[in-house]
């Protein structure tokens, strides 16, 4: 069991335990080249080719500064944007340790979750306004923090003083004030708030903070950017600059964003929270209506499950993608009159579960990682036959989206996208995918959702322009001439559908996404007010006169049927700019009105500031303290760690650097420390050495990734140099000389895809292996090896682990190599000559209290595991005799998943042992946090 000293030591030290970005070591071939465009306030980081968008990126980012820093402060600080262009993502990050930011380049295809802006300026105007609060929030504490510590403490600091919520909503307040669109002026956007509020789920404030595993939550970025809004609206635009000045400088060292707010809006937290709550209720939900989908939300306990993208394939079935928080997204056909659903087969890994079906055959794209980069992954077409319920896999390293499938199932047409965003439709023969015909695209647009006309000689598509603009058009498949069939604007188009010579789609409209049709070409809308007049509706389809469609609700993605009688025509006015919620709220449109400049473009070398410390970390894994500091170039391709650690066990000291190199493939690695006061027990007396050693070595990360499984198989192997110098009485029995040993691994895993509730993956299998063995005249040699086992429980949320490990090493005891055997549980770990364990483990869920104390801690569930453990150790006495003992216990562990201060993820628990060998029978322990 952990003593009080420590578990509370660990606690202190939990508190400095940095959330570290997930940026990728290494991840690029070492062919890859770099460029720059380096200027006093940032330098972007670029691949050959994408010249325009780096200088786009400088221009905003320097214009951003002229415009909009002094609503958050007044300093700057340069910093690196590396444009990453060979991912499948859209994303972006700023982050400290070491002060970076990137950006994902791959534009979505859904328009309505990010907008159509051109991509790259999006994650400009977004991200950068997170440059502009990292600037500005090194001040008072936690500038003493940054001068003591560095960027990693820091950065928990900085989180500690200022709520994510904040963070994000911010960044896109800014998107949002500075172009013709951002998230603040999309419906999606605000469909979560909407559907609470529809439905009456009056959640508590910690539980719109933090979540929960069994009810639909938004997550904290339309809550703050209702906050952030409502205040600059009413108490102008300086506000939260004054508010983050005094969080970050800690003048009130006990919640100090909360008693910031009180002091400059005048009110208390909670009196200015639900006031900006109130006023977005009032503009998202000014009236409130019945209608059978908000009766059915309000009616469900909880989370319903999602349904997705459906299709009539005949007059009484709908195939549609259905999941929800016990099961993962599968194809099934559900049956109108009955109710019932039958399963086709589960969905591959997957951005969106996006697809398109005809005649029996169903066509989407899978993400599919490379094997060796991380920073490369791919999109392939996979073809699903609903009769025989098998997959065929069309592509595989492409980069291709939003695949449509033609009538005789010969042709697929589908989105590619290059390195540098910009995208083409491609036609490709389902037999011969190699073979592929490009459909021109002299105006540069950037395609979403293609779909063959009926006759099949054109592409009906939403497409956006430069400008970010979007319409329906139709294209032509041999000279790729358009035709537009919506004008341009800034209103979002998606999920069109061809039904003879109507086209169904989605469009935003009124701020609210609108199932229309368009017929003959003339625009008509789909009264849904009876279905769903609050929230989002979407991917119309129609079947001889009947219609169904997906609308958005606060208990999921709910497939929505409807008979004729719903269609409107009208002339729709697809304006400008999208209307903005919250008062205050000025557009300046800097995106579009930014000069472009001429900038010097250089070559940027990878070994530009390879170092780089700039943090310093404590850290606690009982019995091992450890101090270091840490470097990281911008690239991530080389870790450096000088680094102290104390043991408590041996109360053995240790000095050493650790570097690791990313840049090539495999991995190099290598390091030297020196330890002092090692000790162990020894035919009962116990021997003390001081300890040099030095290890230089390779590993090799692969992903194997496919399907719905996660693989990953890591090999490496050090070869370690190790001299001890033995110290006290029984210093000269032992011999000082030096020997090298070879130290090897492989550790694998394979897991198939988890739904939100299942605490482990319905299957799974984990192995890994350890051999050192000594390569020089000093005999000495262990081996381990350990697997776990996860199978499906009783219940979708049970799970059933099955364990095994054994560890052998040699009796010569003249190394003593590292144990991590996984001993029976309750027993003080040794190690012996032979060991083999048996652990058979059953968790299961006990609660889910979605419950918080204070805003320090929110438990979202309370788990348990029962087990029983079996090691069998075989050693050699005092006399020489060899001996056996069994080690069985068997018990019950309690975890708490719960996240503290609102936003860091934390699971720990108790555990209860009963031990079934030995004198003392039962022991209690705590369970150090895991999933930090």
């Amino acid at each position: 069991m952990l003593s009080m000293k420590y578990t509370i030591l660990y606690c202190l030290f939990l508190l400095t335990v940095p959330r570290l970005s997930a940026q990728e070591f290494g991840g690029h071939p070492p062919s890859q080249k770099w460029r720059q465009i380096n200027t006093d306030s940032v330098r972007v980081i670029f691949s050959p080719g994408l010249e325009k968008q780096a200088g786009e990126i400088v221009d905003i980012t320097r214009a951003l500064n002229r415009t909009t820093l002094p609503t958050i402060g007044s300093r700057t600080r340069k910093i690196s944007i590396v444009l990453q262009h060979q991912t499948t993502l859209s994303n972006g990050y700023v982050g400290l340790g070491p002060w970076r930011s990137e950006f994902f380049l791959t534009p979505r295809q859904n328009s309505f979750e990010l907008g159509s802006l051109p991509w790259y300026k999006s994650l400009a105007l977004h991200e950068y306004r997170h440059v502009q609060q990292f600037d500005n929030f090194r001040k008072g504490i936690s500038r003493v923090v940054y001068t003591i510590f560095g960027e990693q403490l820091l950065s928990l600091v900085n989180s500690a003083a200022v709520p994510n919520y904040f963070w994000e909503g911010d960044a896109v307040y800014q998107e949002t004030m500075m172009s013709r669109q951002g998230r603040g002026r999309l419906p999606y956007f605000h469909n979560g708030y909407r559907s609470l509020w529809s439905a009456d789920k009056n959640y508590s404030w910690q539980k719109l903070r933090n979540g929960s595993l069994r009810d639909y939550v938004p997550d904290h970025y339309p809550l703050g950017y209702m906050l952030v809004a409502y205040g600059r609206g009413k108490y102008g635009d300086s506000l939260w600059a004054s508010i983050t000045d005094d969080a970050v400088r800690f003048r009130k060292l006990f919640y100090p964003w909360q008693r910031s707010i009180k002091k400059h809006t005048g009110v208390s937290y909670p009196v200015f929270r639900n006031a900006a709550l109130d006023l977005f209720k009032e503009q998202l939900l000014p009236s409130k209506t019945s209608d059978s989908l908000t009766e059915f939300a309000a009616g469900s306990k909880h989370f319903a499950g999602d349904e997705r993208y459906p299709q009539w394939i005949s007059a009484n079935e709908i195939l549609l993608v259905r999941s929800d928080y016990k099961n993962i997204p599968a194809f099934v056909i559900k049956n109108i009159s009955t109710g019932k659903y039958q399963k086709i087969r589960a969905m591959d890994v997957t951005e969106d579960a996006y697809y398109s079906y005809k005649n029996n055959q169903i066509v989407y794209a899978a993400v599919i990682p490379d094997t060796r980069w991380g920073w490369r992954d791919y999109s392939g077409i996979r073809l699903v036959d609903i009769k025989t319920h098998k997959q065929h896999i069309i592509t595989t390293r492409t980069k291709y989206f939003s695949p449509d499938i033609s009538n005789d199932g010969q042709e697929i047409v589908a989105v590619h996208v290059d390195p540098s965003g910009e995208s083409a439709l491609h036609i490709l023969k389902t037999d011969q995918p190699a073979i592929k015909f490009v459909i021109p695209n002299q105006g540069k647009l950037f395609y979403t959702y293609p779909k063959f006309s009926s006759d099949e000689q054109s592409i009906i598509s939403a497409a956006r322009n430069e400008r970010g603009e979007m319409a329906l058009v139709q294209i032509d498949r041999q000279d790729g001439k358009i035709e537009n069939l919506t004008p341009w604007s800034m209103h979002v188009i998606g999920y069109p559908m061809i039904q003879g010579d109507t086209i169904s789609f989605t469009a935003s409209l009124q701020g609210v996404d609108q199932v229309m049709m368009l017929v003959n070409k003339q625009l008509y809308r789909i009264n849904t007010k009876v279905h769903n007049s609050t929230t989002g509706n979407y991917q119309l389809s129609v079947y001889n006169g009947r219609y169904c469609w997906s609308a958005f609700s606060a208990v999921g993605y709910r497939l929505q049927i409807s008979d004729s009688g719903l269609v409107n025509e009208i002339s729709a006015v697809f304006g400008d700019v999208l209307p903005g919620y919250g008062a205050g709220l000025v557009t300046t449109n800097l995106a579009d009105r930014v000069p472009k400049n001429n900038h010097v473009i250089s070559k940027y070398h990878k070994s530009f500031h390879l170092l780089n410390p700039h943090s310093f970390r404590p850290y606690f894994n009982d019995p091992d303290f450890t101090f270091s500091l840490i470097g990281e170039n911008v690239l991530n391709t080389f870790v450096s760690e000088l680094y102290f650690n104390y043991n408590s066990n041996e109360r053995s000291k240790a000095f050493g650097v650790n570097v690791n190199y990313g840049g090539l493939f495999p991995w190099i690695r290598g390091g030297v420390n020196y330890t002092f006061d090692r000790s162990v027990r020894l035919t009962g007396n116990r021997i003390f050495w001081n300890e040099a050693e030095a290890n230089i070595g390779v590993s090799v990360p692969l992903n194997f990734s496919r399907g719905k499984f996660f693989r990953r198989l890591t090999i490496s192997s050090d070869y370690v140099v190790n001299k001890r110098d033995f110290k006290g009485t029984y210093k000269d029995s032992f011999d000082n000389r030096s020997f090298g040993y070879l130290r090897s691994t492989l550790s694998f895993s394979n897991q198939v895809l988890q739904a939100r509730q299942q605490i482990y993956p319905r299957l799974a299998q984990t192995l890994y292996l350890n051999y050192s063995r000594s390569v020089s005249s000093l005999e000495a040699n262990q081996f381990l090896a350990s697997a776990y086992l996860y199978f499906p429980g009783l219940f979708k949320t049970h799970s059933l682990v099955i364990s095994g490990a054994f560890q052998s090493r040699d009796t010569l005891r003249n190394a003593n190599f590292s144990n991590s055997f996984p001993f029976s549980r309750g027993y003080t770990a040794e190690s012996y000559h032979h060991m083999f364990k048996l652990g058979v483990n059953y968790h299961f869920p006990l609660a889910y209290p979605d419950w918080g104390i204070a805003s320090i801690i929110y438990f979202q569930r309370i788990r348990a595991n029962l087990f029983y453990d079996f090691t069998r150790a075989t050693d050699f006495n005092r006399a020489g005799k060899f001996v056996a003992g069994n080690f069985r216990s068997v018990g019950t562990e309690v975890f708490f998943d719960t996240k503290w201060w609102n936003q860091q993820p934390l699971s720990f628990g108790i555990r209860y042992s009963y031990l079934l060998d030995g004198n003392v029978k039962s022991q209690w322990g705590f369970i150090l946090p895991i999933g930090i």
